[in-house]
């Protein structure tokens, strides 16, 4: 195993209570979902244990990512750590580690607007992985079975499947839950609240305290942040999802059906006369209790085909299937237009190439839909744009149009009826000679694999 040469200090990996111990302090603790105590008063020195820094170092390090205010990049982070270890283990130790503002970035939103994200320097992703991972190993294990995102062997999928089922055993409403401003509107003396009635070491929320209230450089100029976690360090995830968690007990205590995803929840009812009061008290629930407002602009009761759910949607017909929300095939065009624009001046195989990324990273995430229909529209709809693209680049004369033709294998007189042609390159991309030219098996031979073809692949791989 690769070891990290700087980190040295803290306890034998061996010992008691170690975070990634087989049956140790942590592990003893985490079995207990009932214990509402404080627990493990020493948390932070396992936070500094040597095995637990090198799976920190190890994880900042896979997910590069992008310098914060003070530039450091993660490259950088070591020769870093090889001369300011010490220093910062002890004002961890000391509960005196004081994290740098967050840079602030904002990317587009699917649904239009933008996200706020805070990127923390590099040096505090390390600090508050190596701090996320001993916590982590105490509160999961106690999360309810409904919660999906952000968890050690849990994913969206799980989520979709586990609302069919729901769906299928006659729970066709779903009361259908956005948190206005999630990230940007926690309150943070109540997130305080619950994580000090778990973690006993003062130090620890001391720290996480601060990294809570850490500003954000905008423009050169720090602004103070009072509520909110920042999104885009390690630790959001995990904070959410100990706030979200009173929720999720909540609806259990209630026996309804429901898949959380972060911030992202569905109820599941057998009419809208329950959604509508489900709604009206989760509503109270989460005001009163969480100090978090609903989005009512985003939020409804439906009908399960009426809604979509982690990009995802369901049929409505006799046999229940899941589809691809309607959100998400519009963003997945708009995505197959840009690679495709006719204007690119790149070369067929530079397009399929870039497009086969593209798919494959698609069908990975989609590969739950049942709609074989919808995926060999697409891919008719994906051919087409690119002979489309093809005729483009012989659009200089007709000589040039009708000569590739017949090197395709076109008859003379076809390809010069094509080439004659005074439509554009969408209408020519439709005409019979050049469906010829360039057919399935043509695109297929310079590299374009198809949505259906992914999806029997991926069946077959399951």
């Amino acid at each position: 195993m690769q070891q990290h040469p700087y980190f040295k200090g803290g306890r034998s990996t061996n010992s008691g209570g170690e975070a990634l111990g087989e049956g140790g302090g942590v592990h003893q603790a985490a079995s207990s979902s009932k214990r509402t105590e404080p627990i493990m008063p020493e948390l932070m020195e396992q936070v500094v244990e040597r095995e637990n820094l090198i799976r920190a170092w190890r994880r900042v390090r896979a997910n590069k990512g992008s310098p914060g205010v003070d530039r450091m990049t993660v490259e950088e982070l070591t020769g870093y750590l090889r001369e300011q270890w010490p220093r910062i283990r002890e004002e961890l130790l000391k509960g005196e580690y004081r994290p740098q503002p967050v840079k602030e970035v904002e990317i587009p939103k699917a649904g239009g607007g933008t996200r706020r994200l805070g990127i923390p320097t590099v040096l505090d992703r390390f600090t508050q992985q190596a701090i996320l991972q001993v916590p982590d190993l105490i509160y999961d294990p106690t999360f309810s079975e409904h919660s999906y995102g952000f968890r050690p062997r849990r994913r969206g999928h799980q989520a979709v499947e586990a609302a069919k089922r729901y769906i299928a055993e006659g729970y066709e409403w779903v009361v259908d839950l956005d948190l206005e401003k999630f990230f940007d509107r926690v309150n943070q003396d109540v997130l305080m609240g619950r994580l000090a009635q778990r973690i006993g070491d003062k130090r620890v929320l001391r720290v996480i305290r601060r990294y809570l209230q850490a500003g954000i450089m905008v423009q050169g100029v720090v602004q103070e942040r009072w509520e909110g976690t920042p999104q885009g360090g390690p630790l959001s995830p995990l904070l959410s999802n100990i706030l979200l968690d009173e929720l999720d007990k909540e609806l259990e205590r209630r026996g309804d059906r429901f898949c959380r995803y972060a911030d992202d929840a569905n109820i599941y009812v057998q009419s809208r006369r329950a959604g509508e009061r489900v709604f009206a008290s989760i509503e109270r629930f989460l005001s009163q209790r969480l100090k978090l407002r609903v989005n009512r602009e985003k939020s409804a009761v439906a009908r399960h085909h009426e809604r979509s759910f982690l990009g995802f949607g369901f049929t409505s017909g006799k046999v229940l299937k899941v589809k691809v929300s309607d959100k998400s095939l519009d963003r997945f065009k708009e995505r197959i237009r840009a690679i495709t624009r006719r204007s690119r001046g790149r070369s067929l195989a530079q397009i399929i190439e870039e497009l086969g990324e593209y798919l494959r990273g698609w069908m990975g995430y989609y590969r739950l839909v049942e709609t074989l229909s919808v995926l060999k529209e697409l891919d008719g709809w994906i051919r087409r744009r690119l002979r489309c693209y093809l005729v483009k680049q012989w659009i200089k004369n007709c000589y040039t149009r009708a000569k590739n033709l017949v090197r395709l294998g076109v008859s003379p007189d076809q390809a010069w009826m094509v080439g004659m042609s005074r439509k554009g390159p969408w209408a020519m991309s439709n005409m019979k000679p050049l469906k010829v030219a360039v057919s399935n098996r043509f695109l297929a031979k310079q590299g374009f694999l198809g949505l259906v073809d992914q999806y029997q692949a991926l069946a077959k791989a399951a």
